[in-house]
Formats: C-alpha cells, structure tokens, sequence
C-alpha cells in the first residue's frame, strides 16, 4: 500500500526540517506524498514542489492555521493557491500579531538577564518564529533540560514567559482557506479534549462555513480512535485524512510518515482529497 504524509511542518515555521529536506527523507523513507502544512504560511511550497518532481515525491501546497472556537482549534487547508491574495494578507496579520507577541516574551526575559535578542532569533529561525524557538534557546542557555522541559516550566500558557496571541475565528479561517481554493480540515479532534457531543458541536459548525475533511489518522491515535474518526467523517460526509504531525528535531519522537511506528495514511485518501478539489494529479 502507498502511504503519505498529509500534516508536516518544516522549519518555514516551527519544524527544523528545510522544506526540501522533508522532500528527500519521504524519498528515502517510500512515501508517495507529503503535504507541508506549516502555521500560518506557505513560504516552504515552492523549494518543496521543485525537488518533489525530481524525486518522484507528490507534494501538496498546504496550511495549519490556529483559529479561536471555545478554545484553540488547528484547521488544516489543502490545495490553496500560495499566491492567493486574500489569504496572504491575513497571513501577513497573523505575522504581525505573532512578531509584536514574541518581542514582548524576549523583553521578559531579557529583563531576568537571559541573553536573549528576538532579532537574533529573526535571523537564525526566520520570520515565523514561535514558542518552540524560545524553547529551543532555553535549553541552549541551560534553563531547561529539553524543549518540553522549557514548554512546562516557561512558554505554556501560564508560565512565566508565556504571553497569548490573537486567533483569527475558526468561521474566518475556513472561508480563507476556501478563497484561496483548498479544502479545510479539521486536525487533529482529540487533541482538544472534547466529549462526543462537544466534538459533534465543533464538527457541525464548522460544516456551517464549509469544512470539507477531518484528521482522522494523527500520531499517538489508536486503532479504536482512528475507526471511530472514520465513522463520525462518514457519518458528516467528512474526507478523511491523516498525518504525523512531523516537526524534525523541535519532536524528535515523531518519525515522518510513521508517526510513532505505527501510522499509515492510505494514498487513497490523497486521491480523495484531490478529487473534491478537481485535481488529477499533483
């Protein structure tokens, strides 16, 4: 069975992977396809695409924006236009509220005497910086055992470093990705810690603004979970999709394609998602 890869991150966000990187271990590692789904951008698409054609690797221009329903909920986009105009000027928002929060995170620590510069960081990780990068510079300064360790105690919500952003409404995020001609789906649902009734609530309003498909292979996800993903996507008319959640390094735990040994995302899914798109081929 061809499998895939449909929820990949590289370090045009918060990955340590180059986008081409990504491309070259799928080759080496036999997957068919792998999707970049980055926060908040689109830049990785391009230089992945290129090397995908001359690897024999499909790669699918994709997104992961984090939006605001109750709480946060992660809506993937697959096969947006990266040069859509409507999207790119919100991302272009999205990159700005991010840049005001994290200048505010190195001025708190700058205060308790870390040597830490967020125009360093700009330089070393790029314009999406995020919170995994400050974990990343408090280990290397020895505040921290691990990245976990530096989430735990400094950047999750309510620790000293942490400081909130502001999310664009999940109705919002699902009509952009539309504009930009993907289809949206809904990552990751027992990340948010819903009961049934709740998940169905999010699952139904989001079908409201015109979610298409649901994560329904994810890493850490049992057999029992995933079936039960399936059904819920079959009973809502949802397609189903899957993928690792891949960041290199920044979760070193995650293998791309495998997951944590054991995930794989059938190719047909891929063939799903590119036939409600009216996509052929890649």
């Amino acid at each position: 069975m061809k499998t895939i890869d449909l929820h990949v991150h590289s370090s045009a966000s918060d990955g340590s992977c180059t986008p081409e990187e990504i491309v070259r271990l799928a080759a080496e590692t036999g997957l068919a396809a792998v999707a970049i789904t980055d926060h908040d951008t689109v830049e990785g698409y391009a230089g992945a695409a290129a090397l995908g054609k001359e690897l024999g690797v499909e790669v699918v221009p994709g997104i992961e924006i984090s939006t605001r329903y109750t709480g946060a909920v992660h809506i993937l986009g697959y096969f947006i236009d990266p040069r859509s105009p409507a999207l790119q000027e919100v991302l272009d928002w999205i990159v700005q509220d991010r840049d005001a929060r994290n200048r505010e995170m190195a001025a708190r620590m700058a205060a308790d005497g870390l040597p830490v510069s967020y125009e360093q960081m700009q330089r070393r990780f790029g314009a999406v910086v995020g919170r995994p990068h400050f974990a990343r510079v408090l280990v290397e300064l020895g505040q921290a055992e691990n990245i976990q360790d530096a989430f735990d105690r400094y950047v999750e919500k309510g620790r000293k470093y942490y400081i909130g952003r502001h999310f664009l409404p999940i109705e919002r995020s699902i009509e952009l990705i539309r504009l930009a001609g993907g289809l949206p789906v809904l990552a990751h649902p027992f990340q948010y810690r819903l009961d049934d009734a709740q998940l169905r609530a999010l699952i139904e309003h989001c079908l409201e603004s015109g979610l298409r498909g649901m994560e329904c292979r994810y890493t850490g996800y049992g057999a029992e979970q995933t079936a039960y993903l399936s059904a819920l996507a079959k009973e809502y008319g949802l397609l189903p999709t899957g993928g690792s959640d891949f960041h290199g390094a920044t979760k070193p735990w995650i293998r791309l394609g495998r997951g944590l040994g054991s995930l794989e995302v059938p190719y047909a899914w891929l063939e799903g998602l590119k036939e409600a798109a009216g996509h052929g081929s890649i």
